[in-house]
C-alpha cells in the first residue's frame, strides 16, 4: 500500500476543504545514484517562487499527511529549530486571496510543518508508521500570522526526506477567524545543483542518507498531479544557508 492509499484510508486526503478550528521530475523512485555536489557550492537552481504568481487561482490542496501538528495554536513562534541541527533555512511564505484579484492576505493564519534532517516529525513516533518516538517534542513546527504584504517568515534547518516523498513542506493556512481555508504542501527544485542535492551531500552537517532511493517529484504520489503550482524557489549555499521564497493562493 502507498502512502497516498494509507492516508485515504485514514480519511486524510482531502482535508484542506474541511473548516477546522484554530485547530512520502528528475529520476524514477528506485533511483540509486546519489549527487556528488560540494557543501560550499551555491544552489543554481530555483523554482517557480509562487503557486500562481501569474495565475490567480487556487493553490492545490493537499493531504496534511500522517503528522499534521497537534495543538498548533500553542506553537506561535517564527524560529521552529528547538534542538534540531541541520544547514541553516529561512522560509518566506506569501498568501494572497484570489477573491482580492490575488493581492496579499493580510491576518492570515499559517501554520507549517516538516521532518527533521533524518526524515523524522516530532509529536509522533513508536509505530509502524515512524519507529523513532518524538511525541513528547514539538521541533520544526510553527505559527505566524501574514503581515501587511501577506508574508510570514520562518527560521528552521532544512528538511531531509524519507521513503516514498520527496522534501516537502506542509502548510494549513486559516482566515483571522481560524477557519480553515487550504492544506497544501510545498516542494522543492530537485537536479543536479539543486539545494536538494547538495544538502543531501552534506554529511559534516549530518545528512548521511545522501540520495539513494529518494522519491523525486515526478514519482512523488502528492507532487506528480500538480508540481507545477506547488514549486517554490531556493537559493543559497550550504557554508550560508538556504533561502525558500512561495506564494501560495487561497480564497477569503
Amino acid at each position: 500500500m502507498n502512502r497516498k492509499d494509507f492516508l485515504r484510508g485514514l480519511g486524510l486526503v482531502g482535508i484542506g476543504s474541511m473548516a477546522i478550528p484554530i485547530i512520502s521530475a528528475c529520476s524514477q523512485d528506485d533511483d540509486s545514484s546519489e549527487e556528488t555536489s560540494t557543501d560550499t557550492e551555491t544552489a543554481t537552481d530555483t523554482g517557480s517562487g509562487s503557486s500562481s504568481s501569474s495565475d490567480c487561482s487556487v493553490t492545490p490542496s493537499e493531504t496534511a499527511g500522517p503528522f499534521p501538528t497537534i495543538t498548533p495554536s500553542s506553537l506561535v513562534k517564527s524560529n521552529i529549530v528547538m534542538d534540531r541541527t541541520g544547514v541553516a533555512f529561512t522560509i518566506n511564505i506569501t498568501i494572497k486571496n484570489t477573491k482580492a484579484s490575488c493581492a496579499a492576505l493580510k491576518g492570515a493564519i499559517v501554520d507549517i510543518w516538516h521532518c527533521d534532517k533524518d526524515g523524522y516529525y516530532s509529536e509522533y513516533g513508536g509505530t509502524s508508521m515512524q519507529s523513532v518516538d518524538y511525541t513528547s517534542v514539538h521541533f520544526l513546527r510553527g505559527r505566524q500570522t501574514t503581515d501587511d504584504n501577506g508574508l510570514v517568515t520562518f527560521t528552521s534547518i532544512f528538511p531531509g526526506w524519507y521513503t516514498s516523498r520527496a522534501t516537502h513542506i506542509h502548510v494549513h493556512i486559516y482566515n483571522a477567524s481560524g477557519t480553515s481555508l487550504l492544506v497544501t504542501q510545498i516542494a522543492f527544485p530537485e537536479g543536479s545543483g539543486s539545494a536538494v542535492a547538495l544538502v543531501n551531500a552534506s554529511t559534516a552537517n549530518g545528512y548521511t542518507k545522501g540520495l539513494s532511493g529518494y522519491t523525486y517529484n515526478a514519482s512523488d504520489n502528492v507532487f506528480s498531479d500538480s508540481v507545477a503550482s506547488e514549486l517554490a524557489t531556493v537559493t543559497g549555499s550550504v557554508a550560508e544557508g538556504f533561502v525558500l521564497k512561495h506564494t501560495i493562493n487561497v480564497a477569503s
